[in-house]
């Protein structure tokens, strides 16, 4: 693709379609915590409803964009688009935090007992990797300058675990959907009354927007096309490795 060219056809569709559903996804958030769960404070018995708020927007929606940001600025200069991918990653661990955060002290006051529920340990998994995946991204792409080999070694690795982390943010999502209604309406949940609707929809749309995403990353022609200096770059790590000199004499 030159420089300029227009985005393959479909790839400015999906990503119109993941942005709807991302804001969607916040408002079915904002109106179930609001509608049914007394709405949302940072002070007394409504701290709760802070977290669920945090990680959808976190967790879900800022990572979802974080990792599209290489295709949809497929032309811009490599390391702005680099230094924007971290700091919505960057952005969605500092919300990501604030969530966490309302859920301890929210549990503190009320003596609820901490970290025993499968989507806890899930959850504080997907944290504590997302960090580490963040800090390791930073070191190896942002900062000083890993080498060549180290990079392109690592890639691979960065991408697979970006993917797999964005997924496993979701499912603890879900399982927190399900174990927030059973702990507050078990007794009506099975008669499909509004709010256990509204949540399962909430539910069904944080799927949809991972597969929407998922699709849109792992579509091979939507890739960012290298620019010319990349290529260059990459040419000169080939014949480098190769034992030839980039003047093509051994």
């Amino acid at each position: 693709g030159m420089d300029g060219a227009p985005p393959p056809a479909g790839l400015s569709a999906y990503v119109a379609v993941s942005q709807l559903l991302g804001l969607t996804l916040l408002a079915t958030t904002g109106a179930w915590l609001g509608r049914y769960r007394g709405g949302v404070a940072w002070h007394g018995h409504l701290q709760f409803n802070v977290h669920p708020l945090c990680m959808v927007l976190g967790m879900v929606f800022l990572q979802g964009d974080a990792l599209l940001v290489y295709r949809v600025f497929r032309h811009e200069a490599k390391r702005s688009t680099k230094a924007l991918h971290a700091l919505l990653h960057g952005l969605a661990l500092l919300i990501a935090l604030v969530g966490i955060v309302a859920v301890f002290e929210s549990h503190r006051s009320k003596g609820i007992p901490n970290m025993y529920s499968l989507h806890s340990w899930c959850g504080m998994a997907a944290f504590v990797l997302y960090l580490l995946q963040w800090l390791l991204g930073c070191g190896f792409f942002l900062l000083p300058r890993a080498s060549f080999s180290l990079r392109s070694r690592y890639k691979p690795q960065h991408v697979f675990f970006g993917i797999a982390l964005f997924a496993l943010s979701i499912t603890t999502c879900l399982l927190g959907i399900t174990e927030m209604l059973l702990f507050n309406i078990s007794d009506s949940y099975s008669r499909f009354v509004p709010e256990g609707v509204l949540a399962n929809t909430l539910g069904v749309l944080l799927v949809a927007f991972g597969l929407v995403v998922g699709y849109v990353l792992t579509r091979d022609d939507w890739k960012r096309p290298p620019l010319a200096e990349e290529l260059a770059l990459s040419m000169d790590f080939k014949t480098l490795t190769e034992g030839e000199s980039p003047g093509g004499s051994s």
